[in-house]
């Protein structure tokens, strides 16, 4: 792995670590200010989505640090490029038009993914 890649994934595992964090210790309407659309998903749902977030964040930086199933890195990014076409779905079906932070972890995950599969 290279510096480039440890710069992206770094960023995008401590993002998605503290989202992930956030969705799985504070309530609803703790959450709201900053994410209008919890309302829209049941709580549970939530909660799994912050455990999503967090354990991807790790699957970016743990397995290659660690030289143990460095194959995952690469998973993780791919599971976060998908993760947020879905949030894309979420906003854009609830009228949000508020995208611009989703494309742009849309683009550093792909970036991430890249990054980790060149040779």
């Amino acid at each position: 792995m290279n510096t480039t890649y440890w710069i992206v994934a770094g960023l995008l595992a401590l993002f998605y670590f503290y989202a992930g964090t956030l969705k799985m210790i504070r309530s609803p309407d703790q959450l709201r200010p900053m994410m209008a659309w919890v309302d829209r998903i049941p709580l549970p749902a939530l909660r799994a989505l912050g455990v999503v977030e967090t354990l991807g964040a790790a699957g970016l930086v743990l397995p290659p640090l660690t030289g143990i199933a460095p194959s995952l890195a690469p998973a993780a990014a791919i599971g976060f490029v998908l993760l947020q076409i879905g949030a894309i779905t979420v906003h854009l079906s609830g009228r949000d038009r508020g995208i611009a932070l989703n494309v742009g972890l849309v683009v550093a995950a792909a970036a991430t993914v890249w990054l980790a599969v060149r040779p």
